[in-house]
């Protein structure tokens, strides 16, 4: 009689791993009113009027700021519409992403 030999089965746990983040950033230009850059951080970013202006002045003085991290998705949306916002108004205001290290 043949002898059967029987193996235990494994269970592979698959292992989720966190989306990259991305950090949202302004950058700085000389023809965007302050008032309407900090109105923009309020309504696209939900900061408030301080953290909105506290971002506005760091990028107004080092060129750019980091506004926020997100999915990827989520910051190229709010990047995007952003830009958009200052392009409707006739601003260069401009917004990037960047893959958070």
């Amino acid at each position: 009689m043949p002898e059967i030999t029987t193996k235990p089965r494994t269970q592979v746990k698959p292992q989720v791993e966190r989306p990259k983040l991305y950090k949202v950033i302004l950058i700085n230009d000389d023809f965007t009113p302050r008032e309407f850059v900090v109105t923009v951080l309020k309504g696209e970013f939900k900061l408030s009027e301080d953290q909105a202006h506290r971002v506005m002045i760091t990028a107004h003085r080092r060129g750019v700021c980091v506004v926020a991290v997100f999915t990827r998705d989520v910051a190229e949306t709010k990047a995007t519409r952003a830009t958009d916002a200052g392009k409707a108004k006739g601003y260069p205001l401009m917004f990037t992403t960047e893959p958070e290290e």
